[in-house]
């Protein structure tokens, strides 16, 4: 079982580095902008992550 959250815990942090690998300007400006955002705002994008990746955890099992 831990097996499976180390893999997953490491698959994450390939996918989030790689858009600041790759553009890293981008990267910069898409957190200036976050920043910007209200907490609503930011709760809502915090929620519509986690049931994506609870849903395509679901459809992957």
């Amino acid at each position: 079982m831990l097996d499976y959250w180390l893999l997953g815990l490491a698959m994450m942090l390939v996918i989030e580095g790689m858009l600041p690998f790759v553009l890293p300007e981008l990267w910069r400006e898409t957190f200036r902008k976050l920043v910007t955002l209200s907490d609503g705002q930011l709760r809502f994008v915090g929620i519509t992550s986690m049931l994506s990746g609870i849903i395509l955890l679901y459809w992957i099992k």
